[in-house]
């Protein structure tokens, strides 16, 4: 999904009243189960946002596979698997895992990324059906 090993690290998401989880409501809720997960995302296109500025957009496609840009950058394929409660994500690249704990908010996915508790925690902003579209030398849609 995410490559936040190059993304600066944020304070987690802040208030309840703008559709967020706090830290200690995010971890107190169940997290998602791969069904659950697979079953949302399977199929659609999410942005999500860090702090309310876009951090990127993923395409969930069948067979957990996905395909994930930061902002501006270019297209990785990749695919998702459960490690317990975490969904971790491998890419072409070969970065090691990213693993995160999934809820489902008010307004959509809210994502917290593993041994980082005080930081990387994402919402979703925005859902298509419609591909991600892609620059660089791998474009697809």
């Amino acid at each position: 999904m995410f490559r936040v090993l190059s993304q600066p690290k944020a304070m987690i998401l802040g208030l309840c009243a703008t559709g967020f989880l706090s830290a200690s409501a995010m971890a107190a809720a169940p997290a998602m189960t791969a069904e659950e997960f697979d079953h949302y995302a399977t199929g659609k296109t999410l942005t999500y946002a860090q702090d309310g500025v876009i951090f990127g957009t993923e395409q969930y496609l069948p067979g957990r596979r996905v395909r994930w840009a930061f902002t501006g950058d270019q297209c990785q394929i990749g695919h998702w698997y459960p490690m317990g409660e975490l969904i971790c994500f491998e890419y072409e690249a070969g970065d090691a895992p990213q693993c995160w704990k999934f809820w489902k908010g008010e307004t959509g996915l809210m994502a917290q990324f593993e041994g980082d508790p005080a930081g990387t925690a994402l919402s979703e902003v925005r859902q298509t059906d419609g591909p991600l579209s892609c620059t660089g030398p791998d474009v697809g849609v």
